[in-house]
């Protein structure tokens, strides 16, 4: 099948020229509050990894809901971040209130089952923006609403959602990307060598940046936080979905300027961050 797309490759320059400008009147609320719905006691480390991107990324506050388990885990790593218990079942069970959130990540280190999808059924009837990775990626259909909704596959998350070969997916990566982005009505960042974002408009973005340093657990789970905070920070989510992807690469990049590809842990990508984000904002 032979590509007919219009792929655009989103640069440097537009990040550092789209990047939200912090006010010195600003407060915590000027920035929003996200909620991250992510980790069991079986992988409380997505949960982190997630809060991490989440927390570096411009958000004003985060609340993370998640297992007894997990907060135990988080807690001493992270104690900006706030919690809510057993809160993938609470919000299945619409027990907690989200049309407040400017954002909201649910998926990392979480179990693809009914509970799971009870709890993205529940958001997506909000009129927050809704990220959908890991766990929460499965085969629906999804109805119109104002705010986007983001998918963040891999190339076999994205075979089992559309049905595509992984084969026939990897020789045409932005082809099919966008024609289910239109399909279904999301955005689709299809993960792997320069990532693809793929917007519901038929807009269809390559990354430039990023590495096979990435190719190990818990990228994902940290680029999906990176969302989730720069949904919060920028007011075009779609530059929020853009200079994230980038900057996640970006980091990588850094990375094996002076280490090998094979070494580098997913916790720090975050670390890095700020120096690169800093370096943009100059140049601008």
């Amino acid at each position: 099948m032979t590509s007919s797309v219009i792929l655009q490759s989103w640069t440097t320059e537009q990040v550092a020229a789209s990047l939200p400008k912090r006010q010195p009147s600003s407060h915590k609320g000027s920035y929003g509050t996200a909620l991250l719905v992510a980790g069991t006691k079986e992988m409380p480390g997505a949960a982190l990894l997630a809060a991490l991107g989440t927390t570096r990324s411009g958000v004003g506050k985060l609340v993370i809901a998640t297992e007894a388990e997990v907060v135990a885990m988080i807690v001493s790593q992270l104690p900006e971040a706030t919690y809510v218990q057993n809160g993938l079942q609470q919000i299945a069970e619409k027990k907690t209130p989200i049309d407040s959130y400017r954002a909201i990540a649910i998926g990392p280190g979480t179990n693809p089952d009914a509970l799971t999808e009870n709890a993205v059924s529940t958001l997506l009837d909000s009129h927050v923006p809704v990220i959908l990775d890991a766990g929460a990626l499965s085969k629906r259909t999804y109805v119109k609403r104002h705010s986007p909704v983001i998918l963040t596959p891999h190339p076999a998350e994205f075979s089992h959602i559309t049905g595509v070969d992984v084969n026939e997916l990897q020789k045409n990566r932005a082809f099919y990307a966008v024609i289910w982005a239109k399909k279904m009505g999301v955005t689709i960042v299809l993960k792997g060598q320069n990532t693809i974002t793929a917007f519901p408009d038929g807009e269809v973005w390559s990354n430039s940046t990023g590495n096979s340093a990435l190719a190990k657990g818990g990228t994902g789970d940290t680029l999906t936080g990176m969302l989730l905070g720069m949904l919060c920070c920028h007011a075009d989510w779609k530059h929020a979905v853009l200079n994230a992807v980038y900057l996640h690469g970006a980091c990588a990049d850094e990375w094996v300027k002076t280490r090998s590809p094979h070494t580098l842990l997913a916790h720090e990508l975050t670390v890095l961050l700020p120096e690169l984000w800093f370096q943009l904002e100059k140049s601008e």
